[in-house]
């Protein structure tokens, strides 16, 4: 325990210096900051796609940073600091588990949703959607969204059904497709097929945003396998058949499979 809050004083007293006597530092802003911590996010994702533990825990600091960043930039106007930031999460962690801290009972992740949706709502939430950021990248967005639906028991019952649902929507995409050219029309219809893609998704227990990237991380082995592959045999990639194109892509199937 000692070590961790000397640790954590450490972080916040070179966070006083930097804001002190760095150039950089000092002109920050929670505005100028925003879009780093973003990048910083997904920086962390990569690593743990990767499963990459020693970049995991360079990540974990980096944010670390910025939420101590983003609480000194506050406590300079006297509107909450980092002790503030830790209080605040402990007393939802401790509201918001009340089968741990109180007397409700939830022997199931499912149970323990549901009473967080609740204890929403409770709070003055208009809808169980609301805590659903707006910026949110559309894939993840539909992933929450499903899943604060389902915490209040709007949700599919079995497997099948999903997947029924997945089926009617591609047969519902491909006759828009040939029955017309609006491309507004067709735009809902794939979006429709997505939605239940990512809902099927979560009903096997696959993370749709963290397969889709495997197979994009797949794909860009393949593709660099045959960019290499044409260099060595000293031939120019747009100049080459589809044919000869696809010989070597079935090879790198074998190094990225």
């Amino acid at each position: 325990m000692e070590k961790r809050s000397e640790a954590f004083l450490r972080l916040l007293n070179i966070m006083d210096d930097l804001r002190d006597k760095c150039p950089w530092d000092k002109k920050q802003t929670m505005d100028t900051l925003s879009y780093l911590t973003i990048e910083e996010t997904y920086e962390l994702v990569d690593a743990i796609s990767d499963k990459n533990l020693n970049e995991i825990k360079g990540e974990l600091g980096d944010l670390l940073l910025h939420i101590v960043f983003y609480s000194k930039i506050a406590s300079e106007t006297n509107d909450f600091d980092i002790t503030d930031v830790i209080h605040t999460v402990c007393d939802k962690l401790v509201e918001r588990h009340p089968h741990i801290y109180g007397d409700v009972v939830a022997q199931t992740e499912d149970e323990v949703k549901a009473n967080w949706e609740k204890i929403k709502l409770k709070k003055g939430k208009k809808s169980v959607l609301e805590g659903v950021p707006r910026s949110l990248p559309a894939m993840v967005k539909a992933t929450r969204i499903q899943e604060k639906a389902r915490g209040v028991g709007f949700d599919w019952e079995k497997r099948e059904q999903v997947f029924e649902k997945v089926l009617e929507e591609f047969n519902e995409l491909e006759k828009e497709i040939e029955k017309t050219n609006d491309k507004s029309n067709i735009e809902k219809e794939f979006g429709d097929v997505l939605f239940s893609m990512i809902n099927y998704a979560r009903f096997i227990d696959i993370d749709p945003e963290l397969a889709l990237e495997r197979t994009n991380k797949k794909f860009i082995g393949r593709f660099n396998y045959l960019e290499d592959e044409v260099k060595r045999l000293k031939k120019n990639l747009s100049e080459m058949s589809l044919e000869e194109m696809d010989k070597i892509w079935d090879e790198s199937k074998q190094q990225f499979p």
